[in-house]
C-alpha cells in the first residue's frame, strides 16, 4: 500500500457538458494511466461558486444520446494513415470484424491537441484539505442528496443486488462525473488511436483502444455516440474501456450495457458491480473519524499497520465523539495531515475503493462524500491550513535530504509513499519530534 501525503499532484482535463444538477468540478486526484486497472481515470478547486465545472484528471469520460462527439483540431497525416492500416492488422488478428473497424474508423484523424495535452499534463499541487474543499463542497453534497433522491428507487435495487450501499455509488458518481454534468465529449476511437500512435504509451492505449473496438463490436453503442475523456474513460462513472468490458451491466434490461446516455441506471449498477468485485464488505464503513490518546505509540499508524479494534481500543484510541471504534475486522490508523491534522480509522473498504483510484484523497473523498450525503458530519478536527502542499521538486529534495541524513526513501520520484514516509518517521524520531510520517515544509526546512 501507499503512504500518506497531503499533496495531490493533479492534472487539467477540460470535460463537457450536460446536466441534470448544478454542476460541480470533477475532482479525480493524482493517477497515471499506466497505473489503472479500472473504471479508474487519472488525476484532478472548482470555481467558488462550482458553477462552471472542470473535471481535473487525463483518463475518463463520456455519454450517449443526443450529443455528437467533439472532434478538435483533426490534422491530415500520411504516417497515421499508415499506422492505421497496421493496426487494422492487428486489431483484426484479435477478433475485430473489418466491418466493426471500418466503421469505428471512418472520419477518424490524428488529434493534435489530443497529443498536446497528454505531453503538457500540467501539474500542480494541492493539500488534502483544499482537495476536499471542493470534492465534497456544500453544493456537491446537496447535489448528491438529491441526485439519491431523483434515482433512490434504481439506486436501492442496484444496492440489494450488488451489496454496496447507494451512498457510496452516489458519491463516486459525484466525483467522477458531478453527477453526470461532465461526463466528456471526445470522440473515445480518434482520442485512442491518436495517443496509441503517438507511441509514449504505445501498448496502453492500443489495449484500450482494443477494447474499445470489442465494445463497438458488441452493439452497445454506436462508434460516433462512443465519447469520454481525452484519455479514454466513459461515461457517468468514466470507465475505461478494459474495465467497461470487465464490469459493465446492462441493469435496466434494455440489452445493452449503456453508461453514456442521460440515464445513469447501467453506468451506477457497473460502478456497484465493480466496487463488489473488488471484494466490497456491505455494512463496513470505509473508515472512521477517530480521537487518538495524549501519548499514542505515532509508529503504529499508516496502512501497513493492521491490527482489530480490541487492540486499538486498549491503545485508547476512541471515536471522534469519545465512543469506542467499532469492530469491522483489523483496521488502521491513518494521518494523512500528522498529528495536527484529522485521524482516520480505515477498514478494507477503504482499499476497495483505492482499485477505483488509489490516490489516498480521492479514497476519503468519495468515503466522507458518501458520509456526507447519507447525512453524517463533517470532521471534527481541523487540519493544519498554515501549512501548503511541497511541490514536486521539494518532494524529490526532501526524497535526497532524507536518504543523505541515512534514512532510505528507496528511490527519488517525488512520490510520498510508504518508504518515504517510514524514512520521515525515522528522522523524526532522531529528531526528537512526533514521528507521524507527516511530509511537510516544516520538516524539509528541518533537513536543510
Amino acid at each position: 500500500m501507499r503512504g500518506i501525503t497531503t499533496t495531490i499532484v493533479c492534472i487539467l482535463l477540460t470535460a463537457g457538458p450536460v446536466a441534470a444538477f448544478p454542476p460541480v468540478a470533477s475532482v479525480v486526484p493524482q493517477l497515471r494511466p499506466e497505473a489503472q486497472a479500472l473504471p479508474v481515470s487519472v488525476e484532478r478547486r472548482a470555481p467558488s461558486v462550482e458553477a462552471v465545472s472542470r473535471s481535473l484528471r487525463p483518463i475518463l469520460r463520456g455519454a450517449q444520446g443526443a450529443r455528437a462527439a467533439a472532434r478538435p483540431a483533426p490534422v491530415a497525416d500520411p504516417d497515421f494513415r499508415r499506422w492505421i492500416a497496421g493496426f487494422r492488422q492487428r486489431a483484426l488478428s484479435r477478433g475485430i470484424s473489418a466491418e466493426t473497424f471500418d466503421r469505428a474508423f471512418a472520419g477518424v484523424q490524428l488529434q493534435e491537441r489530443v497529443v498536446e495535452r497528454d505531453r503538457n499534463q500540467a501539474e500542480f499541487s494541492r493539500t488534502l484539505w483544499d482537495y476536499l474543499d471542493s470534492a465534497v463542497s456544500d453544493t456537491r453534497i446537496a447535489n448528491g442528496r438529491a441526485a439519491l433522491a431523483q434515482h433512490r428507487e434504481t439506486l436501492e435495487r442496484i444496492e440489494r443486488q450488488y451489496r454496496v450501499e447507494a451512498e457510496v455509488v452516489a458519491a463516486v458518481w459525484g466525483l467522477e462525473s458531478a453527477y453526470g454534468a461532465r461526463r466528456g465529449s471526445t470522440d473515445i476511437i480518434s482520442a485512442m488511436a491518436t495517443l496509441a500512435h503517438d507511441g509514449r504509451r504505445r501498448d496502453f492505449f492500443e489495449a484500450q483502444l482494443i477494447a474499445a473496438l470489442q465494445i463497438l463490436q458488441s452493439g452497445d453503442v454506436a462508434p460516433r455516440q462512443m465519447t469520454g475523456s481525452w484519455a479514454g474513460a466513459m461515461g457517468h462513472t468514466q470507465f475505461m474501456p478494459t474495465s467497461y468490458l470487465e464490469h459493465a451491466q446492462d441493469f435496466n434490461g434494455d440489452g445493452r450495457r449503456d453508461i453514456w446516455s442521460d440515464d445513469p441506471t447501467d453506468a451506477l449498477a457497473s460502478t456497484a458491480a465493480y466496487l463488489r468485485n473488488f471484494g466490497w464488505t456491505h455494512g463496513q464503513p470505509w473508515g472512521v473519524e477517530v480521537r487518538l490518546p495524549r501519548g499514542f505509540d505515532y509508529a503504529l499508524t499508516g496502512e501497513r499497520t493492521r491490527r482489530g479494534a480490541g487492540f486499538w481500543r486498549r491503545q485508547g484510541v476512541t471515536l471522534a465523539d469519545g465512543g469506542p471504534v467499532p469492530d469491522h475486522g483489523d483496521a488502521s490508523i491513518l494521518l494523512p495531515a500528522g498529528a495536527e491534522g484529522v485521524a482516520l480509522m480505515i477498514f478494507d473498504n477503504f482499499r476497495v475503493i483505492e482499485r477505483y483510484n488509489p490516490a489516498d484523497a480521492y479514497v476519503i473523498g468519495v468515503g466522507h462524500l458518501s458520509d456526507r450525503i447519507a447525512g453524517g458530519p463533517a470532521f471534527r478536527a481541523g487540519w493544519p491550513r498554515g501549512d501548503r502542499a511541497l511541490t514536486g521538486e521539494e518532494r524529490r529534495e526532501l526524497q535526497r535530504r532524507l536518504s543523505a541524513a541515512g534514512f532510505s526513501t528507496g528511490g527519488i520520484d517525488g512520490i510520498i509513499g510508504p518508504n518515504t514516509t517510514e524514512a520521515v518517521r525515522g528522522f523524526q524520531r532522531s529528531a526528537g519530534v512526533v514521528p507521524d510520517g507527516y511530509a511537510s515544509l516544516r520538516l524539509l526546512e528541518r533537513l536543510r
